[in-house]
């Protein structure tokens, strides 16, 4: 009687299974072309055709505690603003010393989407100075940067490296 129950449940969760996987497949089919009017082409990874606002900018489990325990940052976030004209970098500190060379002034960030072969800086503006936070780094604080990005050459579902010093991020996706 047990074995039933056990083969009834199983044949719900897969049937469950099909249905969710069904449902997740379902909108991204009826998704429009990026801007641009460009698709996926074929051979790339299935994440690579979605939307750029649907892909996850997350790292893999283990770069998420490597950047927490090493660098003592994490929510690493990069976002297309002020129409494409600027890239803003921005991160949440666990770790003031650790994070510390992400906020040190001496230290000049580059912004790489090497697919492209561009390099971002952050610029210096007459009135303002640099684009970027060199306050002391605090626990549970959030910072930023904002690279320059004339000409828009970095798009939204690049994939970029963030460069301070001996800090790099790599694979980030531009959102």
């Amino acid at each position: 009687m047990f074995s039933h129950h056990v083969r009834r449940n199983r044949k719900f969760m897969l049937l469950a299974g099909i249905l969710a996987s069904g449902i997740l497949v379902l909108p991204s089919g009826a998704q429009s072309p990026a801007p641009g009017g460009t698709t996926a082409q074929a051979g790339t990874p299935p994440a690579a055709g979605l939307s750029h606002r649907n892909q996850p900018n997350h790292f893999s489990k283990r770069a998420e505690i490597y950047y927490g325990l090493v660098w003592g940052v994490e929510d690493l976030s990069v976002k297309a603003v002020e129409s494409g004209e600027m890239i803003r970098f921005s991160y949440h500190i666990l770790d003031p010393v650790k994070a510390k060379a992400l906020n040190d002034k001496s230290l000049e960030p580059a912004l790489i989407d090497p697919e492209k072969g561009v390099k971002l800086v952050v610029p210096s503006l007459e009135q303002v100075g640099m684009l970027r936070q060199t306050s002391t780094p605090e626990a549970g604080k959030s910072y930023w940067m904002a690279f320059s990005n004339s000409g828009r050459r970095v798009r939204p579902g690049d994939r970029i490296i963030i460069q301070i010093g001996q800090f790099s991020a790599d694979g980030l996706i531009v959102e």
